[in-house]
């Protein structure tokens, strides 16, 4: 995928996706950000029917703000290196890359 082509899927529908990019000021370095959630129902929540004890409505699934691993854009064969997948705040990762590269720069 061309780079243009990347930058414009990846930073559309961003409230669906939770996809962000960052640049830190101290490295220079790009950080593209994707939220990987797999491990979500297809029904988060709605309302009991209680005939059937069974969950319906589709309220509040509509936004996940994460996306399933098979659709994440974030590949080497998208020109990606350094992949890094994790659970925690990718801000204390960058963060952390941050003052490690702070430290080795004296």
């Amino acid at each position: 995928m061309k780079r243009q082509e990347l930058l414009n899927r990846f930073l559309s529908g961003t409230d669906k996706t939770g996809r962000f990019i960052v640049s830190s000021k101290i490295t220079g370095i790009t950080y593209f950000i994707e939220p990987i959630d797999n491990g979500k129902p297809d029904k988060l929540w709605g309302d009991v029917d209680p005939a059937t004890n069974k969950l319906t409505g589709d309220y509040g699934n509509k936004v996940v703000g994460a996306v399933k691993e098979k659709d994440s854009l974030i590949t080497k064969d998208n020109g990606f290196v350094n992949i890094l997948t994790f659970k925690g705040s990718p801000l204390g990762v960058i963060d952390r890359r941050d003052k490690i590269y702070e430290l080795n720069k004296v």
